[in-house]
């Protein structure tokens, strides 16, 4: 056995919170590598492909890039720094994972104000836990209320805090490096990093980002390998091509693979296969170029694997040594999606209605997304859907309903389990930065569901941070109240905290819902009528059906309205004739919004041109029978 390195390779991950600038930093790697051809049209935050990804300006899947670093550091011989991308929200959680398997190293990015988050906590456990150097960076120095000295020390906190409650679990881990994590001071925007500290709100003293890439260079080890072990490459990502089909990302750990090899292929139930590598591409930039081998270290695409599943091994075929399946944390959210059974199913043209084309769907996500599960509930036309968070889930619903399905989705409910006898239910450890003024109204939002405050500290700018530890569905729905309570400028972010016993009932929301009580189309003369005692969600000439949502009570009760009524027309001149200058504008609810708004008896229908919440029993009498059914038993 000879241990051999590849001094021109380096493969780290990108790690942070949401919104702490990870991909505009890699736009400016890109750049000052000089990775783009001279005329090409580069988008800003170009890893953001997705369209939803540059809607929402988050990063939902992890994503490769390759730099060519050829500067001062690389000593004459260009280096290639693979570069992983990975989403800053817990509910992607699985994507970091996946995207950690493949890298020797991490950068960890934070912002030069709001300082290190619970995400931040999140991804930087599992590089701990995977023993990987970190390299600190403190991003956006120039921002006016840059507080870096403070930033600084809360994060080699958190490393030490994670350091000591990982002792036990890994045993090995070396705390002199923690202590000693290198810090980079940058401004990704403007592509300029220093080792020296700037003043605060100023840019660092340097115009480029060369310091980065020589911590990167220096702290990031290069992958080393057994030049005798036979090939072994593990899985980490899928993707598809419409001449190729299905494309598998991996990482080589030893040996090399090459295009037209035979390879063992190790599926997760352990059965082992001879299949041929048809195609064989590596990275550069944002582009993948054919190749004829890739050697340990590199993270390639290959094809000629039919179903093949993030987690299998490709192996030598005549020394077959399978690597560890990725291990990813359990769901706790789960909705359940079946197709559209309202009234006005059907009336867009030309869309995907059937349950077998929505089952279909479901299955085409779980190959990609290793932390959602498809749960059956024993009905032909529904399915129940696990992942980490409520956002996770919306954004699924958001891409098939882009792709024409029509759908009905349940309530977002929490995924519980039986410990000794006992409920357990999932709980987050919620972190709030919000003006102190609102402290109380904050305190009172979460004594209302289950919340137990942990920590409060006050930094003396006006600004107070809380954090509580919240039973997971006290914060369904949350979102909404804390911004209105808030006046849109508060920050709240969530990690998974484990499971605890079930903490009792939760009240969420105390307004009833406005019902419509026949099919029909909305009139502005029902609207005017209405509109001092409730909220509408419905405009005038809009379809409704019975048992749809149309509106919120300013009571605690639901009320069945006709939405539809019109003004009886006479032959009489009328000196008070309409005037619609009166008429209160509706409230758009957006799709997370509409599942945060639902309650237990209510599920959202969502079309391509449409999202309605409504009533699951649709007929007002069943309804009525049931409540009362359900007063005589309490």
């Amino acid at each position: 056995m000879a241990k051999a390195t590849r001094n021109d390779l380096r493969n780290v991950a990108i790690v942070a919170h949401v919104d702490h600038g990870k991909t505009t930093l890699v736009d400016a790697m890109l750049n000052q590598t000089h990775s783009f051809a001279e005329h090409a049209h580069v988008e800003e935050r170009a890893m953001d492909s997705n369209e939803l990804e540059r809607e929402k300006g988050i990063t939902i899947l992890a994503k490769n890039t390759a730099i060519s670093y050829n500067g001062v550091h690389a000593g004459g011989t260009p280096v290639t720094i693979n570069v992983i991308d990975t989403p800053g929200h817990a509910d992607f959680g699985g994507e970091v994972e996946r995207g950690l398997s493949m890298v020797d190293g991490v950068v960890l990015l934070v912002d030069a104000s709001e300082g290190p988050l619970p995400q931040t906590r999140f991804v930087l456990r599992k590089a701990l836990e995977a023993r990987m150097p970190v390299i600190l960076l403190v991003n956006k120095t120039d921002r006016p209320d840059a507080r870096i000295d403070e930033v600084v020390a809360e994060s080699q906190d958190l490393l030490l805090g994670l350091a000591s409650d990982l002792a036990d679990d890994v045993p090995d881990l070396d705390l002199d490096a923690i202590l000693d994590v290198p810090v980079v001071y940058a401004s990704g925007r403007n592509g300029a990093a220093s080792h020296h500290k700037p003043a605060n709100g100023e840019l660092p003293d340097n115009d480029d980002l060369e310091p980065l890439f020589e911590a990167i260079l220096e702290h990031i080890p290069a992958p080393t390998y057994d030049d005798e072990h036979p090939l072994q490459a593990h899985v980490t990502n899928l993707d598809a091509s419409p001449f190729l089909g299905r494309l598998a990302l991996l990482r080589v750990f030893h040996g090399t693979i090459k295009k037209g090899q035979t390879v063992a292929w190790v599926k997760h139930d352990g059965s082992v296969q001879n299949v041929r590598v048809t195609e064989l591409f590596l990275t550069k930039a944002l582009d993948r170029y054919p190749a004829e081998s890739a050697g340990p270290g590199d993270i390639a695409v290959v094809a000629g694997f039919e179903d093949i599943m993030i987690g299998d091994t490709l192996a030598d075929a005549e020394d077959v040594r399978p690597l560890p399946v990725i291990e990813v944390d359990e769901p706790a959210i789960s909705m359940t999606i079946g197709t559209n059974t309202s009234p006005l199913v059907g009336k867009v043209k030309g869309h995907k209605l059937t349950a077998r084309m929505v089952k279909d769907r479901l299955d085409r996500e779980l190959i990609g997304n290793v932390s959602l599960k498809v749960v059956d509930i024993g009905r032909p036309d529904a399915w129940e859907v696990q992942g980490r968070g409520e956002l996770a889930l919306a954004i699924l619903v958001e891409q098939m309903r882009r792709e024409g399905y029509e759908l009905t989705v349940g309530k977002p409910q929490v995924v519980t389990k039986q410990v000794d006898g006992k409920l357990h239910e999932p709980y987050e450890h919620l972190t709030i930065d919000a003006p102190e003024e609102y402290l109380g109204a904050i305190t009172q939002l979460l004594a209302a569901r289950k919340g137990r405050m942990d920590n409060m500290s006050n930094h003396g700018t006006g600004w107070v941070r809380m954090e509580f530890i919240v039973p997971s569905r006290g914060l369904i729905g949350f979102r909404t109240e804390f911004m209105t309570t808030t006046r849109g400028t508060g920050i709240a972010n969530a990690i998974s905290h484990g499971y605890d016993e079930w903490a009792g009932q939760i009240v969420t929301r105390n307004n009833g819902s406005i019902v419509a009580d026949r099919a029909g189309v909305v009139t502005p003369f029902a609207i005017i009528a209405l509109q001092e005692r409730m909220t509408f969600f419905v405009n005038p000439t809009e379809e409704v059906y019975e048992g749809m949502v149309i509106g919120e009570n300013s009571r605690n009760d639901d009320m069945d309205v006709n939405i539809t009524k019109e003004k009886k027309l006479t032959n009489m001149r009328s000196s008070t004739a309409d005037t619609f200058e009166s008429m209160t504008p509706s409230r758009q609810l957006s799709l997370e919004e509409c599942l945060e708004f639902a309650r237990e008896d209510e599920c959202v229908e969502v079309t391509p041109t449409a999202v309605r919440i409504r009533k699951v029993e649709l007929d007002a009498t069943a309804r009525a029978r049931a409540a009362s059914r359900l007063k005589k038993q309490g």
